[in-house]
């Protein structure tokens, strides 16, 4: 037996990697449509961008609160 499979080494030049998941569903993501499974998940995800589903909190500063151009305080 040789010393690197001793050791638990294998003369794969491919690391162990796991599978890409496709972020929406979870089935393994396919080549042609990384990293969605499929040209529908893939879609789909645009649509939630589009359509601002996808959004960052965001935090109100007290001092900024009146300080633009939609604001209503008079100053």
């Amino acid at each position: 037996m040789p010393a690197f499979k001793a050791m638990g080494m294998s003369m794969s030049l491919q690391p162990d990697v796991k599978p890409a998941l496709c972020p929406l569903c979870r089935k393994p993501a396919a080549v042609e449509h990384l990293p969605f499974c499929s040209r529908g998940c893939k879609d789909r995800d645009l649509l939630n961008w589009l359509g601002e589903s996808y959004r960052m909190p965001a935090r109100v500063d007290d001092d900024e609160q009146d300080s633009g151009l939609d604001s209503t305080a008079q100053g």
